[in-house]
């Protein structure tokens, strides 16, 4: 079953209700994010992304999360320093959130369906809204099968 967020609620850094449906139009990759996993480093690949796709209409947003090992325990000014001196990322990050609320509570009604796994899970949503895609926190960033799906996205 294809899953419209349009209307799903979240909190930007400011802690301001957004919907994701602000973002219309764009290609959007939906990541929980961790300053202190093993996958970390992904976000290096996630700025590339941003950098390379986001003049076509793409975004990526980040939903910096703790429920995976611990492995998020700053505070978001803390998280966005480290995120920008560390990694040079300047998507957008947001508020913390736990896997129980928006916008996973909706995501992961997408096929497949069921809970994330780990931090670094990455939910492609097409331009009008829907959930088109899910990577495992295994696909990197730069891997061909993400970056063809961002493609056939933006072409749509």
């Amino acid at each position: 079953m294809a899953v419209n967020v349009s209307e799903v609620m979240v909190r930007d850094a400011e802690g301001n209700p957004k919907r994701l449906g602000d973002w219309g139009g764009q290609v959007l990759l939906v990541v929980n994010v961790a300053s202190r996993c093993g996958f970390t480093r992904q976000y290096a690949g996630l700025q590339a992304l941003q950098e390379a796709y986001g003049s076509q209409g793409f975004s990526v947003l980040g939903f910096p999360c703790n429920d995976f090992g611990a492995q998020e325990p700053g505070s978001l000014p803390e998280i966005q320093q480290f995120c920008s001196s560390t990694y040079g990322a300047s998507f957008p990050l947001f508020d913390k959130v736990t896997m129980a609320e928006e916008p996973y509570s909706s995501l992961t009604q997408s096929e497949p369906a069921g809970p994330v796994a780990w931090n670094f899970e990455k939910f492609l949503v097409g331009k009008d809204g829907s959930v088109i895609a899910r990577f495992k926190s295994r696909v990197e960033p730069d891997s061909a099968e993400l970056k063809a799906a961002i493609e056939s996205a933006l072409a749509a």
